[in-house]
Protein backbone atom coordinates (compact mmCIF):
# COMPACT_ATOMS: atom_id res chain seq x y z
CA UNK A 1 0.00 0.00 0.00
CA UNK A 2 1.98 2.92 -1.08
CA UNK A 3 -0.24 5.55 0.99
CA UNK A 4 1.33 4.17 4.83
CA UNK A 5 5.15 5.01 5.73
CA UNK A 6 7.02 5.72 8.98
CA UNK A 7 8.58 8.59 9.68
CA UNK A 8 11.89 8.88 11.42
CA UNK A 9 13.64 11.93 12.83
CA UNK A 10 16.43 13.24 15.01
CA UNK A 11 15.78 15.58 18.03
CA UNK A 12 18.40 18.33 19.32
CA UNK A 13 19.84 15.74 21.80
CA UNK A 14 20.35 13.22 18.32
CA UNK A 15 17.69 10.95 19.53
CA UNK A 16 15.52 9.08 16.78
CA UNK A 17 11.91 8.78 17.12
CA UNK A 18 9.87 6.77 14.41
CA UNK A 19 6.38 7.16 14.59
CA UNK A 20 3.51 6.83 11.55
CA UNK A 21 3.80 9.87 9.64
CA UNK A 22 0.30 10.81 10.03
CA UNK A 23 0.56 11.17 13.84
CA UNK A 24 3.88 13.65 14.22
CA UNK A 25 3.70 17.52 14.41
CA UNK A 26 4.97 20.13 12.73
CA UNK A 27 5.80 21.14 15.90
CA UNK A 28 7.40 18.39 16.85
CA UNK A 29 9.18 18.60 13.23
CA UNK A 30 10.50 22.40 13.94
CA UNK A 31 13.58 21.45 16.27
CA UNK A 32 14.66 18.49 14.42
CA UNK A 33 18.28 18.14 13.19
CA UNK A 34 19.41 17.04 9.60
CA UNK A 35 18.76 13.40 9.01
CA UNK A 36 22.45 12.99 6.83
CA UNK A 37 25.53 14.72 7.74
CA UNK A 38 27.67 15.74 4.98
CA UNK A 39 31.39 16.63 4.77
CA UNK A 40 33.78 18.05 1.98
CA UNK A 41 36.22 16.20 0.55
CA UNK A 42 38.41 16.85 -2.37
CA UNK A 43 36.87 15.99 -5.64
CA UNK A 44 33.19 16.34 -4.48
CA UNK A 45 30.41 16.07 -6.97
CA UNK A 46 27.87 18.35 -5.28
CA UNK A 47 27.98 21.85 -3.87
CA UNK A 48 27.17 21.96 -0.21
CA UNK A 49 27.54 24.38 3.18
CA UNK A 50 25.85 26.13 5.55
CA UNK A 51 23.55 28.97 4.90
CA UNK A 52 22.94 31.80 7.60
CA UNK A 53 18.94 32.05 7.83
CA UNK A 54 17.65 35.43 8.75
CA UNK A 55 14.47 33.26 9.74
CA UNK A 56 15.68 30.34 11.34
CA UNK A 57 18.49 32.79 13.49
CA UNK A 58 21.02 29.88 12.78
CA UNK A 59 22.66 28.15 10.16
CA UNK A 60 21.08 25.58 7.74
CA UNK A 61 22.51 23.25 5.61
CA UNK A 62 22.05 22.59 1.50
CA UNK A 63 23.69 20.35 -0.84
CA UNK A 64 23.58 21.79 -3.92
CA UNK A 65 23.50 24.98 -5.32
CA UNK A 66 20.20 24.25 -6.78
CA UNK A 67 19.19 23.75 -2.62
CA UNK A 68 21.19 26.97 -1.51
CA UNK A 69 18.98 29.04 -3.94
CA UNK A 70 15.76 27.21 -2.95
CA UNK A 71 17.15 28.07 0.56
CA UNK A 72 17.83 31.79 0.03
CA UNK A 73 14.28 31.79 -1.31
CA UNK A 74 12.63 30.47 1.46
CA UNK A 75 15.05 32.89 4.00
CA UNK A 76 13.29 35.92 1.83
CA UNK A 77 9.29 34.76 2.35
CA UNK A 78 7.96 36.42 5.20
CA UNK A 79 5.26 33.46 5.25
CA UNK A 80 8.15 31.37 6.08
CA UNK A 81 8.50 30.94 9.73
CA UNK A 82 10.92 28.13 10.30
CA UNK A 83 13.04 26.23 7.94
CA UNK A 84 14.68 22.51 8.44
CA UNK A 85 16.89 21.05 6.11
CA UNK A 86 16.47 17.29 5.76
CA UNK A 87 13.80 17.09 8.25
CA UNK A 88 13.41 13.89 8.27
CA UNK A 89 13.44 9.95 6.35
CA UNK A 90 10.07 8.61 5.08
CA UNK A 91 9.95 4.87 4.67
CA UNK A 92 7.31 2.81 3.20
CA UNK A 93 5.72 -0.03 0.77
CA UNK A 94 4.92 0.88 -2.58
CA UNK A 95 3.89 -1.98 -4.13
CA UNK A 96 5.90 -4.69 -3.21
CA UNK A 97 9.10 -2.08 -2.64
CA UNK A 98 10.01 -0.38 -0.08
CA UNK A 99 11.33 2.93 0.00
CA UNK A 100 13.26 5.34 1.96
CA UNK A 101 13.47 9.21 1.08
CA UNK A 102 14.41 12.22 2.89
CA UNK A 103 13.13 15.34 1.57
CA UNK A 104 15.24 18.39 1.08
CA UNK A 105 13.69 20.66 3.29
CA UNK A 106 10.37 21.82 5.45
CA UNK A 107 9.16 24.65 5.20
CA UNK A 108 7.00 26.00 8.23
CA UNK A 109 4.57 28.90 7.81
CA UNK A 110 2.88 31.60 10.11
CA UNK A 111 -0.18 29.99 9.48
CA UNK A 112 0.84 26.74 11.33
CA UNK A 113 0.93 25.11 7.88
CA UNK A 114 3.83 23.33 6.66
CA UNK A 115 5.41 22.18 3.19
CA UNK A 116 7.97 19.44 2.13
CA UNK A 117 10.58 21.08 -0.56
CA UNK A 118 12.76 18.64 -2.75
CA UNK A 119 14.84 20.49 -5.03
CA UNK A 120 15.75 18.57 -8.07
CA UNK A 121 17.21 19.69 -11.52
CA UNK A 122 14.05 19.78 -13.95
CA UNK A 123 16.01 17.74 -16.92
CA UNK A 124 16.30 14.68 -13.52
CA UNK A 125 12.76 14.95 -13.80
CA UNK A 126 12.09 12.95 -16.96
CA UNK A 127 14.24 10.11 -15.19
CA UNK A 128 11.28 7.07 -14.54
CA UNK A 129 13.00 6.42 -10.97
CA UNK A 130 13.57 9.83 -9.54
CA UNK A 131 9.94 10.58 -10.96
CA UNK A 132 8.66 7.50 -9.15
CA UNK A 133 10.03 8.21 -6.07
CA UNK A 134 9.42 11.66 -6.06
CA UNK A 135 5.56 10.51 -7.14
CA UNK A 136 5.52 8.05 -4.01
CA UNK A 137 6.56 10.86 -1.58
CA UNK A 138 3.86 13.32 -2.87
CA UNK A 139 1.26 11.05 -2.09
CA UNK A 140 1.98 10.07 1.21
CA UNK A 141 3.10 13.37 2.11
CA UNK A 142 -0.80 14.28 0.91
CA UNK A 143 -1.94 11.43 2.84
CA UNK A 144 -0.54 13.01 5.79
CA UNK A 145 -2.09 16.72 5.14
CA UNK A 146 1.54 17.92 4.05
CA UNK A 147 2.15 20.06 1.32
CA UNK A 148 4.65 19.01 -1.18
CA UNK A 149 6.81 20.98 -3.40
CA UNK A 150 9.05 19.70 -6.12
CA UNK A 151 11.07 22.58 -6.90
CA UNK A 152 13.46 22.84 -10.22
CA UNK A 153 14.32 26.93 -10.46
CA UNK A 154 13.68 30.47 -10.81
CA UNK A 155 13.97 33.08 -13.27
CA UNK A 156 17.24 34.12 -12.84
CA UNK A 157 17.13 37.32 -12.47
CA UNK A 158 14.41 37.05 -9.61
CA UNK A 159 16.98 34.89 -8.23
CA UNK A 160 20.41 37.52 -8.35
CA UNK A 161 18.16 39.94 -6.59
CA UNK A 162 16.89 37.74 -3.86
CA UNK A 163 20.71 37.05 -3.41
CA UNK A 164 22.09 40.60 -3.68
CA UNK A 165 19.19 41.40 -0.90
CA UNK A 166 20.56 38.20 1.26
CA UNK A 167 24.11 40.01 1.67
CA UNK A 168 21.26 42.95 3.58
CA UNK A 169 19.98 40.35 6.16
CA UNK A 170 21.81 41.20 9.38
CA UNK A 171 19.67 43.77 10.93
CA UNK A 172 22.92 44.33 13.48
CA UNK A 173 25.00 44.94 10.62
CA UNK A 174 22.99 47.84 8.73
CA UNK A 175 22.73 51.37 11.05
CA UNK A 176 19.84 51.51 12.53
CA UNK A 177 19.64 55.79 11.78
CA UNK A 178 19.68 54.72 7.76
CA UNK A 179 16.73 51.66 8.52
CA UNK A 180 14.36 54.39 10.30
CA UNK A 181 15.14 56.99 7.34
CA UNK A 182 14.72 54.74 4.87
CA UNK A 183 11.34 53.46 6.22
CA UNK A 184 10.19 57.13 6.63
CA UNK A 185 11.21 58.42 3.38
CA UNK A 186 9.13 56.02 1.45
CA UNK A 187 5.43 56.76 1.76
CA UNK A 188 4.45 56.95 -2.51
CA UNK A 189 6.51 55.87 -4.64
CA UNK A 190 9.86 56.62 -5.13
CA UNK A 191 13.13 55.58 -7.18
CA UNK A 192 15.82 54.44 -4.95
CA UNK A 193 18.63 56.37 -6.01
CA UNK A 194 16.24 59.46 -4.39
CA UNK A 195 16.70 58.01 -1.42
CA UNK A 196 19.89 56.12 -1.02
CA UNK A 197 22.54 59.18 -1.18
CA UNK A 198 25.53 57.13 -0.04
CA UNK A 199 26.35 53.66 0.45
CA UNK A 200 24.69 53.81 4.46
CA UNK A 201 21.53 55.41 3.22
CA UNK A 202 21.18 51.86 0.29
CA UNK A 203 21.86 49.94 3.23
CA UNK A 204 19.14 50.02 5.07
CA UNK A 205 16.87 50.86 2.17
CA UNK A 206 18.05 46.99 1.54
CA UNK A 207 17.67 45.74 4.51
CA UNK A 208 13.90 46.85 4.65
CA UNK A 209 13.24 45.33 1.44
CA UNK A 210 15.11 42.05 2.11
CA UNK A 211 12.72 42.38 5.43
CA UNK A 212 9.62 42.99 3.01
CA UNK A 213 8.74 46.65 4.74
CA UNK A 214 9.70 47.41 1.18
CA UNK A 215 9.29 46.26 -2.19
CA UNK A 216 10.07 46.87 -5.96
CA UNK A 217 9.68 44.56 -8.90
CA UNK A 218 12.56 41.64 -8.32
CA UNK A 219 11.88 40.34 -11.52
CA UNK A 220 13.65 43.47 -13.14
CA UNK A 221 17.67 43.57 -12.08
CA UNK A 222 17.77 45.95 -9.32
CA UNK A 223 19.38 49.32 -10.26
CA UNK A 224 18.87 52.81 -8.98
CA UNK A 225 15.53 53.17 -11.53
CA UNK A 226 14.26 50.57 -9.30
CA UNK A 227 10.78 51.72 -7.79
CA UNK A 228 9.88 51.40 -4.36
CA UNK A 229 7.03 51.06 -2.33
CA UNK A 230 5.85 50.22 0.79
CA UNK A 231 4.42 46.40 1.41
CA UNK A 232 0.93 45.77 1.84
Amino acid sequence: MSGCAEMSYKDVAGRVHTVDLTAVTVRELAGAEPWRVFRGYRGQRHYSGYYWSATTGSHVIYESRLELARLLLADFDREVVGIVAQPFLMTGHDGARVRRHVPDFLLMRGDGLAEVVNVKPAERLVRPKVAEALGWAGQVLAGAGLAHEVWTGVDPVRLANIRFLAGYRYGERVDAGAVAAADAAVTSPVPLCEIAGDEVAKAGVLHLLWRGVLRTDLDVLLSGHSVLERAS
